[in-house]
């Protein structure tokens, strides 16, 4: 079981802005504003409410070391947020569809988020 994962992105103020509009379907929102102390970074932290676990740090990124997946409720929420990030500023890597190479039921959408990270919602039946 993963608690948290950190992207580090080149620009806290643009990435904010997007995860927050992109993110707002899956009722995840930016929850808290980390001051880093004795050599720990600045983060920003989004979460369901309940618990921070993606977290932004400013700083060199690097698109092709992280491809993140979140889960959906369903079908419409996949739609939901893949409209929000595109939005936003996403650019489309699958629009929301079925993959059937991973199994009958798997519907997902990816996109690249504004450091060209892969983000996934994907909704299993």
């Amino acid at each position: 079981m993963i608690d948290h994962v950190i992207l580090t992105v080149s620009n806290f103020e643009r990435s904010v802005a997007f995860y927050t509009q992109a993110l707002k379907p899956l009722g995840i929102t930016m929850a808290m504003d980390f001051k880093g102390e004795d050599g720990h970074p600045d983060l920003k932290g989004f979460g369901d409410g309940n618990s921070i676990f993606l977290w932004l740090k400013e700083g060199k990124a690097n698109s092709e070391a992280v491809h993140v997946g979140f889960v959906a409720k369903d079908h419409s929420e996949v739609d939901a947020f893949y409209e929000a990030a595109v939005a936003a500023g996403a650019k489309t890597r699958y629009s929301p569809r079925i993959f059937p190479e991973y199994y009958p039921g798997y519907y997902a959408a990816w996109i690249l988020d504004p450091d060209g990270y892969e983000i996934e919602l994907v909704h299993k039946s």
